[in-house]
């Protein structure tokens, strides 16, 4: 196990997000019903909502679990981003909730934590959230500055979209 860049450790779980960092959060609808939960729940802990959104994924694990080490790259060539992260907390399907968060290692261009989240609401609606709290950790990505938490909002959009694929596809 390595050593989280940040003191805050599981406040993605928890709440509320500490002060001094960029929020994110961002909510989608991806289905209806148990089947679609399920569906969800197991492309997010099981990295495919990542890999299909463009995103390499090297994971200690097959499935999120505490303590695991996952690298999480994106772009192309000598573009690509590589984050490093350790999984800080998962919930499988406890109070009808799948998902985990990790927290930045050393290496990654952020300081924080986030989380990826399905959620069965009492209505059968199935919710996908992102929450995060981030600030920058190496020079590129305070050189970005504003640019961070657009690419970021983007990102979890992107994200939506490719588990609402995933789940309507079954």
């Amino acid at each position: 196990m390595s050593t989280l860049t940040y003191p805050e450790v599981g406040a993605t779980r928890l709440g509320p997000l500490p002060r001094g960092y960029h929020h994110l959060h961002h909510r989608s609808r991806v289905g209806r019903g148990a089947a679609d939960f399920a569906a969800a729940g197991a492309a997010i802990t099981e990295w495919r909502m990542h890999r299909a959104s463009g995103a390499r994924v090297e994971a200690s694990a097959r499935r999120a679990e505490p303590g695991g080490d996952v690298r999480v790259s994106l772009g192309l060539g000598p573009l690509r981003f590589t984050a490093p992260c350790e999984v800080i907390w998962t919930a499988y399907g406890e109070d009808g909730r799948t998902g985990f968060g990790y927290g930045t290692l050393a290496g990654h261009p952020e300081r924080g934590e986030e989380c990826f989240v399905a959620d069965l609401a009492e209505d059968g609606t199935v919710w996908f959230t992102v929450l995060a709290f981030s600030r920058p950790a190496s020079w590129y990505a305070r050189l970005a500055g504003p640019m961070v938490p657009v690419v970021q909002h983007w990102y979890a959009r992107r994200l939506g979209r490719t588990l609402r694929r995933i789940v309507a596809a079954g």
